[in-house]
């Protein structure tokens, strides 16, 4: 239970670890002061001297002062959230390569030369032969799917599947995708997007999410196949798709006033909510059992002063041009 957050800083040659217990969905509020804040927050934490893996990662950040390199990722509430939180980091991280890990846990080890696979057992990328296609009636899905077809047309379906599903369900969902049915046009931006090229083999995919196993390549049943992997760039799908299936144009606006609201909340104490939870007997007297990292709340330390005032000024400034258009 909980929302498990590792954290690596880099400097001066060595390297370390950190832990939270319910810090992942904090990973981009306890960046956005800039780099020396971010480092002050993550020493905070417990240091530990394990990797976690795929499964129990859901969110992390690597700060290198020696390279001035961040990589990060955390699931963000929208495509706009996402983006206006890159827009900020580009403005109080000046100077470093900010990089959303897409590879999640992967890339943060790759960066250390310690190779993707340190967490990762043979096998562990999971593929399925599709039954059915999760085509959706929302106007907001999660991935947007399109295809070439052979008379050099396009056409594009909303999906619930997350991105990367769509490539552990192999080339076999092509036909699938071929019986159904047109899906609304969209209302907001998708989360990512996969288009095919049948006739080139080639599969291309972007996100703004963690697509783990991105760089393993080919999947099962992808052999001959090429993939085209665009990051978080949507603009290569965009050009693609038909005119009446567009991506919609929206602002980051409501995004970036939600940051700025964020500023100063500390994060909820998870932990002392679920020790007087576990302190109920269950049925038939059973004991409740909790992991003692889980009653550790993410107590992450405080921007300054002047880191804050920085961070308004970004932001307020990221507004007014978002404003303008």
């Amino acid at each position: 239970m909980g929302a498990r957050a590792q954290y690596v800083v880099v400097e001066n040659g060595a390297w370390q670890r950190y832990y939270s217990h319910w810090a992942a969905s904090r990973v981009v509020d306890d960046l956005l002061a800039g780099p020396v804040a971010a480092t002050r927050c993550f020493r905070a934490n417990r240091e530990i001297d394990e990797w976690l893996d795929d499964v129990w990662c859901e969110g992390a950040a690597l700060v290198d002062h020696d390279r001035k390199v961040l990589l990060w990722f955390t699931f963000t509430d929208s495509w706009a959230d996402y983006e206006a939180a890159r827009a900020v980091l580009s403005r109080t991280w000046s100077g470093w390569d900010v990089r959303f890990a897409h590879d999640g846990i992967g890339d943060l080890i790759h960066h250390l030369g310690l190779g993707r696979n340190l967490t990762r057992s043979p096998g562990w990328i999971e593929t399925f032969e599709p039954a059915g296609f999760a085509a959706t009636e929302d106007t907001d899905p999660c991935t947007v799917l399109s295809l070439l077809l052979p008379d050099g047309s396009v056409q594009a379906w909303g999906s619930d599947w997350e991105p990367v599903d769509h490539l552990g369900a192999g080339p076999g969902l092509i036909d699938l995708l071929l019986a159904t049915p047109a899906t609304p046009a969209l209302t907001d931006m998708p989360y990512g997007g996969v288009h095919y090229d049948p006739q080139a083999r080639t599969v291309s995919l972007w996100a703004v999410q963690n697509v783990a196993g991105i760089h393993t390549w080919p999947l099962p049943r992808w052999e001959n196949w090429t993939l085209e992997f665009h990051g978080d760039d949507h603009t290569h799908q965009a050009g693609l798709l038909p005119t009446g299936f567009p991506f919609p144009q929206t602002p980051l606006t409501s995004a970036l006033r939600r940051l700025t609201d964020r500023l100063g909340t500390p994060p909820p104490d998870n932990g002392s909510v679920l020790a007087a939870a576990t302190a109920v007997l269950g049925a038939q007297g059973a004991v409740p059992v909790v992991n003692p990292a889980a009653l550790v709340p993410h107590e992450p330390a405080d921007p300054t002063p002047a880191e804050l005032a920085a961070l308004r000024r970004a932001l307020d400034a990221l507004i007014a041009e978002a404003e303008v258009g």
